[in-house]
């Protein structure tokens, strides 16, 4: 068990909690760096881990890595090229300061690590943008981890989860939680613990042999086709918070009942599904743009068909459907969903790693 909390960021910065650093004398830095960075999924407690509800009453969240990642890639930028920054990712920005910078995110982890041009930054992942698997937190956190590499430092997962925390939620003021940095820097399988004043807890779970292939054997996820930033949905979450605060309370409960759930002998997947369902009908309540007639439309059918349970990645409006679906209703599910594209998904134990150079 773990316990972090989000004042080692700013301390970081302000010279009283450096990273080892490799002698620069002893060892060449690296000219390219390559971090490969997981995206998660969900299962409970989505939205306790925003600060307006952990800091009035403490949040948890259960989730998941999956085998579905960021790539990011950082490379010293040949000077014979007439752009001291390159980016290249779902756009190409050629600038030749740092605050010119157009993406955000990159832009914000330059400055945070004082890192100087000429650099080259690329970025390419195995899902498209805001399908809520915690891209943006994932391309933060592989970014983060590769930059520190990229200055011949190595990291712990939980100041990596910090750093890409204090951009995202404090620097760039984007309404959103702390959980899938968390789980992009952990990987696993994990119960997170958010305390008031923001401090988290990471409980790895236990894994039993073949416990997490069955249950992975029993989720299926669907592409609704629709993409939406989860900031748009999570500024008027964030905004209800007083309002919601039982049913928010309710769903940080299921978090704590989805871990008893996989401490058992066998995961109970009719147990497990009633679980994600009844955590759905909560988030729907959360904010209008959670959900719509057609995600609702996907999702009746699905259950129709012989879904257990099932629940919208993210913080809503499009994205990815998941649901728990015994192995006999398997081709049932699919045939009801067969206008939606479906996407196997499989476990991660890993967090962000670095590729390249190779992590020992």
């Amino acid at each position: 068990m773990e316990q972090l909390d989000d004042t080692k960021t700013v301390e970081r910065r302000s010279g009283l909690d450096l990273p080892t650093i490799i002698d620069r004398a002893a060892q060449r830095l690296p000219s390219l760096v390559l971090t490969r960075t997981p995206l998660r999924v969900s299962f409970a407690g989505g939205g306790t881990d925003l600060p307006d509800f952990y800091n009035l009453d403490c949040g948890a969240v259960f989730s998941a890595a999956v085998d579905k990642y960021i790539y990011v890639t950082v490379k010293r930028h040949s000077e014979i090229f007439n752009e001291p920054i390159r980016l290249n990712y779902s756009q190409t920005e050629q600038v030749n300061t740092i605050g010119e910078i157009k993406n955000n995110i990159a832009r914000e982890c330059l400055r945070f690590l004082e890192i100087e041009p000429p650099i080259y930054i690329s970025t390419v992942g195995d899902m498209p943008a805001s399908t809520g698997m915690g891209g943006s937190s994932s391309f933060t956190v592989g970014l983060l981890n590769a930059l520190h590499a990229f200055r011949g430092e190595r990291v712990t997962p939980g100041q990596l989860a910090e750093e890409a925390c204090h951009i995202e939620m404090h620097i760039l003021k984007e309404p959103i939680g702390k959980q899938d940095q968390y789980a992009a820097a952990f990987g696993g399988m994990n119960l997170f613990r958010f305390q008031p004043g923001g401090a988290v807890t990471v409980e790895p779970q236990r894994v039993r042999n073949g416990a997490v292939e069955h249950l992975f054997s029993n989720l299926m996820m669907f592409w609704t086709s629709h993409q939406r930033p989860a900031s748009s949905v999570l500024a008027e979450q964030k905004a209800n918070t007083s309002s919601n605060l039982d049913t928010l309370r309710r769903m940080r409960d299921d978090a704590f009942m989805l871990q008893e759930i996989f401490s058992e002998p066998v995961i109970d997947i009719e147990r497990f599904g009633a679980v994600l369902h009844a955590g759905w009908e909560m988030k729907r309540s959360l904010a209008s743009r959670v959900s719509n007639a057609a995600i609702n439309g996907h999702y009746d059918l699905a259950r129709d068909a012989g879904a257990e349970g099932g629940k919208l990645c993210g913080a809503g409006g499009g994205g990815f459907l998941m649901f728990a679906v015994k192995p006999e209703r398997r081709e049932s599910v699919r045939r009801a969903l067969s206008h939606l594209a479906y996407v196997p998904i499989g476990y991660e134990v890993h967090g962000s790693r670095l590729l390249h150079p190779a992590q020992v």
